[in-house]
């Protein structure tokens, strides 16, 4: 009996060592390629955690989505049952509506302004809402300005959109945004535009310059107008139930951590969209600037009068973004 107690003893310590192991080993949802600018600074907030905590906190990044989809994966992190993430803010609008303002084509006028928004009062403001949903937001990632690009004409003017179908993400704010501009919007899986646009099903698409050079859709679309449309920052974040679990002194090395992780992801991201857009025009893409910027942003009024009318309790924040300078 003796020996069945000891072994017992033996065991629930065993147990509880492998509990308190696996508490510290934090499991973070990546999307994308380990080379990528997001994971690299994924991987550098890794390694300066597990350094500034001794090991009480070991981060890993696991990438390229194996751990399941973006919209799976922010289910994961709300419950706990992953501890940190990479998330973009466009998919999250179901689960916290504010969010889906950074979705509001023209809510940025440029990187920088997106930049400074979130690091300040803003992005505490979105820091908030996301935290009552169960996820805290470290600090804020780059995914470039998104643009136009088709296969007939460069777009210089909301006319030049005429008659023009392109294909859009599943969100209904983006497909409102096409047609106000006079396009047709066509929402559609993104591994199906190449084969669309090269069969003329549809005649454009809009994104990032290393998106539009990493898929291949340069070499079906000829023409790339630098319309910054959408400028979608992305969170680093971690679970709520497990931010509660870090010992104060943790949470502010780790907080400097995220923010060193942003400065090299911003950084890595910038050198990324150079080294695209310098591959895309050497392959012979015509790429411009649009005439106008005002007139398509004034294009977007009917869509802010409606999002607004929508959702009231989130035109203080619109404003905020745009008296950030």
């Amino acid at each position: 009996m003796t020996q069945i107690f000891k072994l017992s003893a033996l065991s629930a310590i065993a147990m509880a060592c492998a509990t308190v192991a696996q508490a510290d080993d934090w499991r973070g949802w990546a999307i994308h390629p380990d080379d990528y600018p997001n994971t690299v600074a994924m991987q550098a907030f890794a390694d300066k955690v597990a350094e500034v905590t001794e090991g009480r906190i070991t981060p890993t990044v696991y990438a390229n989505g194996i751990l399941g989809s973006q919209p799976d994966a922010i289910e994961q992190v709300r419950a706990g049952a992953l501890e940190w993430a990479n998330f973009n803010m466009g998919p999250m609008g179901e689960i916290v509506p504010a969010t889906n303002v950074l979705s509001l084509p023209f809510i940025f006028r440029d990187i920088d302004q997106m930049h400074a928004a979130m690091d300040g009062d803003v992005g505490q403001q979105f820091s908030d809402a996301l935290s009552e949903a169960g996820i805290v937001a470290l600090s804020w990632f780059d995914s470039g300005s998104r643009s136009f690009y088709n296969t007939s004409r460069p777009i210089v003017t909301p006319a030049d959109m005429d008659g023009l179908k392109f294909r859009v993400m599943n969100n209904d704010l983006y497909v409102q945004m096409v047609e106000q501009l006079g396009g047709n919007a066509t929402p559609m899986a993104y591994s199906e535009v190449y084969q669309s646009l090269q069969t003329g099903v549809i005649d454009g698409a809009e994104n990032n310059y290393p998106s539009f050079e990493s898929s291949g859709h340069y070499e079906v679309a000829g023409y790339y107008s630098k319309s910054n449309h959408l400028i979608i920052p992305e969170c680093l974040c971690v679970a709520a139930s497990v931010w509660e679990g870090v010992s104060d002194e943790d949470k502010a090395a780790i907080q400097i951590a995220a923010q060193e992780a942003a400065e090299i992801q911003r950084d890595l991201w910038a050198e990324r969209e150079e080294a695209s857009r310098m591959k895309v025009e050497e392959a012979g893409v015509q790429i411009n600037d649009v005439a106008d910027p005002a007139a398509f942003q004034s294009a977007m009024e009917p869509i802010y009068a409606d999002f607004i009318a929508a959702h009231p309790e989130l035109e203080q924040l619109i404003k905020d973004i745009q008296a950030t300078e």
